[in-house]
């Protein structure tokens, strides 16, 4: 599958990349970071043979515009999100969220009005506290990272994506996950986001978890040594009704781990789920 995000949308802060992909019962689905929709480009491409698919990359991430100055704090991602949804037309569609993207997607619902049919999470950034050593040590210092040399910057952060999966990432995929952080744009843009990730911005939601009343599964991978599965446990505790999946074998980036399993519960969560085209 030819990865192309073809359409824009414009924010104060920059534009945003997005694609449509198939026809169908529409489908959000959201990424997180340092990544970007590029990590959904095999299951976007199943459920786009009989689901309406929506992808896009966070501003600042992938293939959506960088620039100083920028705000792509979580509250600001939150907020793009929710006017994304009215851009599209979309009322109530299925959401499926991985990593920063779940806090994006709860931000969304909880703050800015945003409704689903249902929202899975995927790996999710969403029970304090959380941030790695490394993580933490980068936001501290970003402006020294920023000043690295762009050979050793692409070095530091294909050690930090590969390190997000548990069997290993195959060459082309990690590739098109590192490449949008490197070069003039890209290296700033990388520490830019750390930098602006605070706990602040689920803090802000997470006592209101136990308000959610839309139907909510959440997936961990079982080997994920970026945020512990028991987050997941303490995460599906907070919703009422939610159920935790976990998948064995897999890391923080559960898709490409094991893209079959997930993909299978994805299926089984629109199943169950179906909800009502806007």
């Amino acid at each position: 599958m030819n990865w192309n995000l073809p359409e824009e949308f414009v924010t104060p802060d920059g534009v945003v990349r997005w694609a449509r992909i198939g026809a169908g019962r529409p489908v959000v689905l959201l990424h997180g970071t340092p990544f970007s929709s590029f990590v959904w480009r095999d299951v976007a491409a199943d459920l786009a043979a009989d689901h309406e698919v929506f992808v896009w990359d966070m501003l600042g991430y992938g293939r959506s515009e960088m620039r100083q100055g920028q705000d792509v704090s979580l509250r600001a991602q939150g907020r793009i999100f929710a006017d994304l949804l009215t851009e599209w037309g979309l009322a109530r569609p299925h959401v499926v969220a991985h990593d920063f993207g779940g806090a994006v997607a709860l931000r969304a619902h909880l703050l800015h009005g945003a409704e689903y049919a249902a929202l899975a999470l995927l790996d999710p950034v969403a029970v304090a506290p959380w941030g790695s050593p490394f993580f933490r040590l980068v936001q501290e210092h970003a402006a020294v990272f920023e000043r690295l040399p762009g050979n050793l910057h692409e070095a530091l952060v294909r050690e930090y994506v590969r390190s997000a999966s548990s069997p290993g990432i195959a060459p082309e995929v990690l590739d098109g996950l590192v490449t949008p952080w490197t070069g003039a744009a890209g290296q700033p843009a990388f520490y830019r986001q750390i930098a602006q990730a605070d706990q602040r911005y689920t803090d802000e939601i997470e006592p209101r978890y136990g308000d959610i009343t839309i139907p909510v599964t959440v997936c961990w991978g079982a080997d994920d040594e970026w945020i512990p599965p028991a987050r997941g446990e303490q995460l599906a505790g907070a919703i009422p009704g939610a159920g935790l999946h976990l998948v064995p074998g897999a890391g923080h980036l559960v898709q490409l781990d094991a893209p079959g399993p997930v993909l299978d519960l994805v299926r089984s969560f629109l199943r169950s789920s179906p909800g009502q085209h806007p």
